[in-house]
């Protein structure tokens, strides 16, 4: 399998270190852990939010920098390259940069009473070797935008958030289609190596405590098929080792302190029994990703369904082999925000989506807030409550996703900021979780 040899090697480099004290310490838990990534995982909660759309463009968060173009055929990021002018697409992409995102956005993250930031980047701000049709230039607003968080007293999370061949066949992750990262040798060995380069570089003192944690692939969708599953099972090995010991190439075993995120794979996470464990890996946070809307059952479920969903997860969350957090989760209880489902593509909910039923209008959902009742509002400030403390009290915490939307309200913390159902500080629940959940 993928980098087998290297795997070894750099377990026989762990197993050499010395072991762990048996005593207990404020690190101990069930992974070994003896990173010090700057941050107290395990007795500070994670209290998160992603910074999407922003240096991997989606359609569903800035549907006008999709629109401008005037072509329905760019989809995604790697076709808003292929399909325009070269000064066209990239002028468009520096403007997107130096205005979606700013320090302010940070500064009012950070007044919200959240303590993380997630920032999803693509391989192809590191690497087109292969002629994608990719812009580059994220990488300087990455290294910006940590600075930001380090001003505002925020942690930072990076993700991998696209590979190439496509982990998924999602638009977020740069090429909406077929998943074939699995299919090709060459693919998965360019996400290693940028795996190593990203740890290597955010590893270093200009960043020690303020990125603390490394995300290695996000949602590899290994429901597809048998192959996928199997190459991101090896890839989880490779990648730890390529992000914990970046040096290796240079002849030292020495340690990243980052802390290493491994995605589900939307697999249940009782298959990671006996993954990735202690003493041979450190410092490994399992990731999953909780949303109500992309099937027709859930836009059945009346608002009491979708908060005894949350609470149906607090027994699975605490049982988790690995530290757990949930990176990704939204107040959206409908798929109707415009494109969320891909540009061109309709919802479920109201039965523009091929093959669904019709449930309802999507005229008062997700888009426009203005149209929301008072009774919506008051629901999401329940889901908001429920969700936020389940993550917590049976996890280490969230990422919500995500900061600002240009119109899915439903899905943008700002939005719920502005509106009045999220709180102002993220530590204030209106709604214990017992009177959500009982005793569920």
């Amino acid at each position: 399998m993928l980098l087998l040899s290297t795997l070894l090697a750099l377990l026989g480099a762990v197993s050499a270190l010395p072991a762990s004290s048996s005593s207990p310490s404020p690190r101990a838990d069930k992974q070994g852990r003896d990173i010090n990534a700057g941050w107290s995982y395990g007795s500070q909660k994670i209290r998160g939010v992603n910074i999407g759309g922003w240096l991997v463009i989606e359609p569903f968060i800035t549907p006008s920098l999709f629109e401008a173009t005037g072509n329905d055929g760019i989809i995604d990021e790697y076709t808003f390259g292929q399909y325009q002018d070269y000064n066209t697409a990239h002028n468009a992409l520096v403007n997107h940069w130096n205005t979606w995102f700013t320090e302010d956005d940070f500064a009012q993250i950070a007044a919200a009473g959240l303590n993380h930031v997630r920032i999803p980047i693509g391989y192809w701000a590191y690497d087109i070797s292969a002629g994608e049709p990719y812009h580059q230039g994220q990488a300087e607003y990455l290294d910006k935008a940590i600075g930001w968080a380090k001003n505002h007293g925020l942690k930072v999370l990076i993700d991998l958030h696209g590979v190439p061949g496509s982990q998924n066949g999602y638009d977020n992750s740069g090429r909406r289609g077929d998943a074939t990262w699995q299919n090709d040798y060459n693919n998965v060995q360019r996400s290693i190596n940028i795996i190593g380069q990203l740890s290597k570089k955010y590893s270093d003192p200009a960043y020690y405590q303020v990125v603390t944690m490394l995300g290695l692939l996000n949602e590899p969708a290994t429901y597809l098929n048998d192959q996928l599953l199997k190459t991101t099972r090896q890839y989880w090995y490779d990648a730890y080792g390529a992000a914990r010991y970046p040096w290796a190439k240079d002849g030292s075993n020495s340690e990243s302190g980052l802390e290493l995120v491994i995605h589900d794979g939307f697999q249940p996470l009782s298959t990671y029994n006996n993954y990735m464990t202690s003493p041979n890996y450190e410092g490994v946070f399992l990731d999953t990703h909780n949303y109500q809307v992309f099937n027709d059952d859930f836009q059945t479920w009346t608002w009491d369904q979708h908060i005894s969903g949350i609470c149906s997860k607090a027994g699975t969350y605490s049982q988790s082999p690995l530290w757990l957090m949930v990176g990704e989760w939204s107040l959206a209880t409908t798929d109707c925000a415009k494109w969320l489902n891909g540009r061109g593509i309709g919802a479920r909910y109201d039965g523009s989506y091929s093959g669904s039923p019709y449930v309802g209008t999507c005229s008062d959902k997700s888009n426009d807030q203005s149209k929301f009742s008072n009774e919506y509002k008051e629901f999401m400030r329940k889901f908001y409550d429920a969700q936020t403390q389940v993550y917590e009290q049976n996890g280490q915490g969230y990422f919500h996703w995500t900061w600002k939307t240009e119109t899915a309200s439903d899905w943008a913390y700002k939005s719920g900021l502005d509106g009045g159902w999220i709180p102002q500080d993220a530590n204030d629940h209106k709604y214990s979780l017992q009177s959500l959940c009982g005793s569920s």
